[in-house]
């Protein structure tokens, strides 16, 4: 994944919103996680938009986001819940964009988008 050009509103944002006063991976995985649980309007329909191999998503498959994944499964990265092959399953945020979602959703979507594209780990 390229490297997105620098965005002082979404740093902004992000650093003031999300992960202020987090000492360290544990504290900002707290953050997006209540965050994204916060501000994503579940459910919403998604699109996959890249292949992962954790993951049996491939791009261009359309689902429906349900919720967020338990946070002990977002230690690292933020997953969210889909229904495939009658079974509930976490897949990566990372992977998906939202389709026709309200201006919220979009927008934290595309901040963890970018936050993760910028170099940043959990």
């Amino acid at each position: 994944m390229a490297r997105p050009p620098r965005d002082e509103e979404r740093e902004e944002r992000i650093h003031n919103e999300i992960i202020v006063d987090a000492y360290g991976p544990e504290e900002q995985a707290i953050g997006w996680y209540t965050h994204l649980g916060d501000m994503l309007a579940f459910p919403f329909r998604a699109t996959c938009i890249a292949e992962r191999v954790t993951s049996p998503l491939r791009p261009g498959d359309k689902f429906e986001v349900t919720g967020m994944a338990p946070v002990e499964e977002c230690d690292h990265e933020m997953f969210v819940l889909t229904q495939f092959r009658r079974r509930t399953l976490a897949v990566p945020l990372a992977q998906l964009a939202g389709v026709a979602v309200d201006y919220e959703t979009e927008q934290v979507i595309g901040d963890w988008h970018y936050w993760i594209g910028a170099g940043n780990e959990l």
